[in-house]
């Protein structure tokens, strides 16, 4: 984490659900000293934009946040379409996964995995 400063008010938040299970994943899977949850956007999917969740090494692009002992990793020109959002985690009988609620989200498509803004 040398390349890039912790802040302590990250743009997004995560839901009691989310925190448990990426501390879960965390401990379950073995993910590299100085990795931390990266969150974003890229292009593509039905609406224009698709979500970026995963374990990686921040870079100089990125801000690197603390939420709830979890170092969250977001690319800074990706903020501006995820401020505010939550990431959630449900588990029941028909659905189990993160999903993302983005308040900046015009319209997302059917199976919610990509939006425009």
């Amino acid at each position: 984490m040398s390349t890039v400063e912790i802040i302590d008010k990250a743009p997004i938040k995560l839901s009691e659900g989310a925190i448990k299970e990426v501390k879960n994943l965390l401990s379950e899977k073995e993910v590299p000293e100085g990795y931390g949850l990266r969150v974003g956007v890229k292009g593509g999917g039905c609406a224009g934009f698709s979500y970026i969740l995963g374990f990686d090494k921040p870079s100089e692009k990125d801000n690197a946040y603390q939420v709830d002992g979890i170092t969250v990793i977001i690319e800074k020109a990706h903020e501006l379409y995820l401020d505010g959002t939550e990431l959630d985690y449900t588990e029941g009988l028909d659905n189990r996964g993160f999903v993302f609620n983005n308040p900046n989200a015009g319209e997302t498509c059917g199976c919610g995995s990509s939006f425009s803004a």
